[in-house]
């Protein structure tokens, strides 16, 4: 059953809706060795993450450049057949005071209409200041500028993947 909660704190109080699950059921509906998928949704890209079986360690996938939500949906849905995934956590950008504006709204929408095209559950993960720690750490491996604009996208989504998953691991 979907629920209209993402997270537990420290997720911003706003209300939630859509079609995500809460933490809790979104724990409870994977299979043993379901891997999941972190999604970082941008204006002009996916950024991807995937977990081990274990669901202990976010790796960087891929970047899937945005075209249309079609194609966009099915190449993301076509990894998640090849790796057999067994959830999708999708960053939600919230403000930094926990309010929503309109990638928050931008990023519902997608959620709604990718669970038109999945079974998969879907779990909504704070991603307040993930892109922000992708940049810092990338400068930090004094990656060039070229370089960063070419994996920040994957890096924030591994950050939101990880993040889930080490939240979910106190659960257990």
């Amino acid at each position: 059953m979907r629920s209209d909660k993402s997270q537990t704190p420290p997720a911003a109080k706003a209300a939630r809706s859509g079609p995500t699950l809460a933490l809790e059921d979104f724990h409870a509906a994977l299979g043993p060795g379901a891997r999941l998928i972190g999604i970082d949704v941008g204006t002009k890209t996916l950024g991807l993450a995937l977990s081990d079986v274990l669901r202990t360690v976010a790796s960087p996938l891929e970047t899937i450049r945005r075209r249309k939500f079609s194609l966009d949906a099915a190449r993301l849905l076509e990894l998640a057949a090849e790796h057999r995934i067994g959830g999708l956590v999708i960053g939600l950008p919230a403000n930094l005071d926990g309010s929503e504006g309109p990638r928050a709204q931008s990023t519902r929408a997608f959620a709604r209409n990718l669970a038109n095209l999945t079974p998969l559950p879907l779990l909504f993960w704070d991603e307040r200041l993930s892109t922000a720690a992708a940049e810092r750490t990338l400068i930090e491996a004094d990656t060039s500028r070229r370089r960063r604009g070419e994996l920040i996208d994957k890096l924030a989504a591994t950050i939101i993947l990880q993040t889930a998953l080490d939240r979910m691991r106190s659960l257990t």
